[in-house]
């Protein structure tokens, strides 16, 4: 793409259209994904350590007991949260897009001898295994996909576990995806940054299809030498809770809990929410 194509765009992007993710899994983007994650100074792309950490023990005392486990990690970047269960005694499988995170997860897994298996892959596609007794997919990952994928996700996941095996969502809630579509358009100018290791400048617009319920953000990457345009575009769907229980009823779970954040208590990152529920047994 080129400027024109930037000025010629269309002025109201479908969802899901104009792409479906950010690229996770270009090799490049993978690598300056990876120091966000490990990065510190936010929370933006993976949580600071003392946070992830008073998720664990929750995760660890209250869902399990504190009872050894078989975990699978869908989306689980470089290991944040797996390599923290192994250590406390569970058996963790993780699954992620991200060639960067996964080779990082491997290495600190061989590293600190954990008990610890890392998959690359798509969950739309990847076979998820059989016989775990948790499924946890976090940090709001379930919204980028569309309904359709959601169902055939929480299908897998629901296979992937044990009867009576317990999933854990942490997804946005509604009024968060539709501000997000609300917010009005950003630009910024960058040495070198997550979307390019050259000088840059990153136009970001948000939509929201009041209609379908999706929110949609396209980012335009313009190289300050060449004046090329790079098109990123990222959706995500909106569900009430009300539309988080019907989906886990549909795709065969029950018990479906709902708590204010990833620490059970009170909500510390706004627009997320945590729930569970349970494989039925039938």
């Amino acid at each position: 793409m080129n400027l024109l194509d930037l000025i010629q765009r269309t002025p109201q992007p479908q969802p899901w259209a104009e792409g479906e993710k950010i690229p996770w899994n270009d090799p490049d983007f993978s690598a300056r994904m990876l120091k966000e994650h490990l990065s510190q100074a936010h929370d933006a792309a993976s949580r600071r350590a003392p946070r992830i950490d008073q998720h664990v023990n929750w995760i660890h005392t209250q869902l399990l007991a504190g009872q050894p486990a078989y975990i699978l990690d869908l989306g689980c970047g470089p290991g944040l949260y797996a390599s923290r269960l192994a250590a406390l005694g569970h058996t963790c499988t993780g699954l992620d897009f991200s060639p960067a995170s996964i080779a990082y997860a491997r290495q600190q897994a061989a590293a600190q001898s954990l008990n610890c298996t890392y998959t690359q892959g798509d969950i739309r596609q990847a076979n998820f295994g059989q016989g775990y007794d948790l499924v946890m997919f976090i940090f709001g990952e379930f919204n980028v996909f569309t309904s359709e994928e959601a169902r055939l996700i929480l299908r897998k996941a629901h296979a992937a576990l044990q009867p009576g095996g317990l999933l854990l969502l942490e997804p946005h809630t509604y009024e968060a995806v539709r501000d997000l579509g609300q917010a009005p358009a950003t630009w910024y100018s960058s040495a070198s940054g997550l979307f390019s290791d050259q000088p840059h400048l990153v136009l970001n617009e948000s939509f929201w299809d009041e209609a379908r319920g999706v929110t949609t953000e396209r980012y335009y990457v313009v190289d300050a030498a060449s004046g090329q345009v790079t098109r990123h575009a990222s959706s995500m769907q909106a569900y009430h809770d009300a539309d988080y229980r019907a989906l886990l009823n549909e795709c065969g779970y029950d018990g479906v809990t709902f708590y204010p954040s990833l620490a059970g208590g009170e909500a510390v990152q706004p627009g997320l929410i945590a729930l569970t529920a349970r494989r039925n047994t039938l």
